[in-house]
């Protein structure tokens, strides 16, 4: 069972996770998907638990609230209290911007603390690879999975100028106000990941690949990451 992690700056990556998911047949976990599950905690946890051994097996999403459901009672047991133990909370969480999570204070009773935090993102991305063949975009993933054995981890990147001009021209803003999107991002990105994770996200050594954006198409960059993923498997014993 493999794992990609896939991390990038604003205006680097695109929709490459995606179609190197839809390449293999993986699937495929960014922000937003882990928002759609927390969000439907509930009503697919109960789902997943009436499931029969003639059904279908679990979507992903219905795996995603199995786990978040694993974590929310792992923390009932250690007595964790509010604000873990609640379905929106849980969502907030997975909505948790790069900027959003770096700023975060330590643990108290009213506000999520950034050890909660990390534990989460943790507890899902370890699940997620215990189970295999999954793309996993951002949050940390080349951290988390650092000795995972199956795991291949590739960074995109590009000038700050290429990505400036992507950005302006995606979301129709003048270069000034692309320019400050992206440095914004780049800060926000950096101090997230030097919190949790003590890393530099830009060290090249925590990468198997790292692929210069700025004249390789989405889809050539996809088919470099799909053919190294079986250079990265452990030989056979």
């Amino acid at each position: 069972m493999s794992v990609i992690t896939i991390s990038g700056n604003l205006g680097s990556g695109g929709q490459i996770g995606q179609i190197v998911a839809r390449r293999l047949g993986f699937d495929y976990v960014d922000r937003e998907v882990l928002i759609e599950a927390a969000r439907a905690l509930g009503v697919s946890e109960r789902v997943v638990a009436s499931r029969d051994e003639e059904s279908p097996p679990p979507t992903l999403r219905e795996r995603l609230v199995s786990f978040f459901q694993d974590f929310l009672e792992r923390s009932a047991v250690a007595g964790v209290a509010d604000p873990l133990m609640g379905i929106g909370s849980l969502e907030t969480l997975m909505a948790t911007t790069y900027r959003e999570a770096a700023a975060l204070p330590a643990a108290s009773e009213r506000e999520l603390g950034d050890s909660r935090y990390k534990e989460a993102i943790t507890s899902v991305m370890s699940e997620l690879a215990a189970k295999g063949d999954v793309v996993i975009i951002g949050r940390g993933g080349q951290a988390i999975l650092r000795e995972h054995s199956r795991c291949l981890h590739v960074r995109t990147t590009a000038p700050v100028a290429v990505r400036v001009l992507r950005i302006a021209e995606r979301e129709g803003l003048s270069a000034e106000e692309a320019k400050g999107r992206v440095e914004e991002s780049d800060k926000a990105r950096l101090d997230y990941h030097r919190k949790y994770f003590k890393i530099d996200p830009a060290d090249p050594d925590l990468y198997d690949i790292v692929i210069n954006m700025t004249h390789i198409s989405e889809e050539d960059a996809a088919e470099l990451i799909a053919a190294a993923l079986p250079f990265k498997m452990p030989a056979p014993v």
